[in-house]
């Protein structure tokens, strides 16, 4: 009898447990659909400073920015981390078109960034279309001279759309490098978009240990554009390609990452990060990507205040500096938590754009995962159901050891490519509702870490009714 009572006790017990943060739960999503800040910030990230490219104006303007908004919150702590940056402009714009059977046929590019400029006037030269490295590999001396066009697509039957992306980004990154090796004279990449339209997507690019005399301008020409090149070259292989980019690199400037804290009433020691990166492209504004992910974790620390939670542990949001073309933000990151033997045992980060939240994908052990999965009840009713390991994101991966537990936040992916890097990836393109309720899951998993750490968590779903 005795035992049983204790059985019953314990059931009761987890059930009020599970209501509690049912409740909680509950409260985060109606602050965040009814009195959001995130769509209120990224409006002025977006629309009052645009672009954020590391190193350029605008993204110290946003750094001062979100400091700025981060001490009106009351937090414990906010302040600013050095980190030496890359600066590389674009310059004026990009001119592109290729001429065959005495026909000129103008053309949608940007340059890579990080790419070098080409010639004053220009460059001209035949051109040879390859969709993988090995193809190009078996061309050999026949790219000398020539402009290698890589034309490897994202593949549209796969539904997760980054693994798409992941299949051919590397021509975009590295293609410059292996054409270059073979002697090539430039290069141009099809746009990392699923979509046929008239935008060049820009993008990181790198020359590795290549010589100077080997590094060759690297542009992105638009999806629609480079199925008309691929037609033409069909009927015409002598067809000759002109482009006239711009671009210059020059030394590392000073930026910083952006950090707001609230300290951790019962364990201060054990710190939890949520960011998203303050840097982004210079064609858009950088509303997705990733402004989304900064206003997100912003409001994140703020929704835990104005829900009335006060957390065990110590919650810093990071906004990072340099992702796109470089790491430097979360490197710098890692390596002072490092340096001041900081216990980090969560992160978690948004960077896939400010579309409807679906779940999450966790960089960590089996048994960590399975524990988080005793909260999919909890996260139902708000249609989040994705919870599997998986990614977690580029800025928080340099904090990743045996026992942190690295998340990433997920959101629906088939139209983030539509934007990703190209000039309407712009505030219009962000829908309200969407970007709190990422805001709010975000939230929800943020306030569950703390409450229950990455261990010894209750498994709530078992005594659902």
């Amino acid at each position: 009898m005795k035992k049983l009572t204790i059985l019953l006790t314990l059931l009761v017990s987890i059930n009020v447990l599970a209501q509690t943060d049912q409740d909680a739960l509950k409260t985060i999503y109606s602050q965040s659909l009814t009195n959001g800040k995130a769509y209120q910030w990224l409006d002025y990230l977006s629309n009052q400073i645009g672009g954020r490219l590391s190193g350029s104006v605008n993204a110290e303007k946003a750094v001062q920015y979100t400091k700025s908004e981060l001490e009106k919150l009351g937090l414990d702590k906010v302040w600013l981390q050095e980190v030496m940056v890359p600066k590389w402009e674009r310059g004026a714009k990009e001119v592109a078109h290729f001429t065959s059977n005495y026909n000129k046929f103008d053309v949608n590019i940007c340059a890579l960034g990080g790419s070098v400029a080409t010639a004053n006037s220009g460059l001209e030269a035949t051109v040879i279309e390859v969709k993988s490295f090995e193809e190009l590999a078996a061309l050999g001396d026949k790219v000398k001279g020539k402009i290698v066009f890589f034309n490897g697509a994202m593949n549209p039957e796969l539904i997760h759309t980054f693994e798409a992306y992941g299949g051919c980004s590397k021509q975009r990154y590295a293609g410059a490098y292996e054409a270059g090796k073979l002697g090539a004279v430039g290069v141009i990449v099809r746009s990392l978009n699923l979509r046929q339209d008239d935008l060049p997507h820009t993008g990181s690019m790198g020359y590795m240990d290549l010589p100077n005399e080997q590094r060759v301008p690297s542009a992105a020409i638009s999806t629609n554009d480079a199925n008309k090149l691929s037609e033409a070259l069909k009927k015409d292989a002598n067809l000759k390609f002109y482009f006239k980019q711009n671009c210059k690199q020059f030394e590392d400037v000073l930026s910083y990452n952006v950090i707001g804290q609230i300290t951790g009433s019962e364990f201060p020691e054990e710190i939890m990060v949520v960011g998203g990166h303050l840097d982004s492209w210079d064609l858009g504004d950088g509303s997705h990507d990733d402004g989304a992910g900064v206003v997100q974790s912003m409001d994140v620390i703020r929704l835990l205040k104005e829900s009335g939670i006060k957390p065990k542990r110590t919650i810093r949001v990071v906004l990072f500096m340099n992702e796109e073309n470089g790491l430097r933000g979360g490197k710098k990151y890692a390596e002072e938590a490092k340096r001041n033997n900081e216990n980090h045992v969560f992160a978690l980060e948004s960077d896939s754009g400010g579309f409807s939240p679906r779940g999450f994908s966790f960089d960590c052990s089996e048994a960590a995962l399975n524990k988080v999965l005793s909260w999919e009840s909890l996260f139902k009713p708000y249609l989040i159901h994705y919870f599997e390991k998986g990614y977690s994101g580029a800025d928080i991966g340099p904090l990743k050891n045996d026992t942190i537990v690295l998340a990433g936040l997920r959101p629906d992916s088939q139209r983030y490519f539509d934007h990703h890097h190209a000039a309407n990836d712009t505030f219009d393109a962000v829908n309200k509702r969407e970007l709190e309720l990422g805001a709010a899951t975000m939230t929800s998993l943020v306030y569950l870490f703390d409450k229950y750490g990455t261990s010894n968590i209750p498994q709530v779903k078992e005594f659902k009714d």
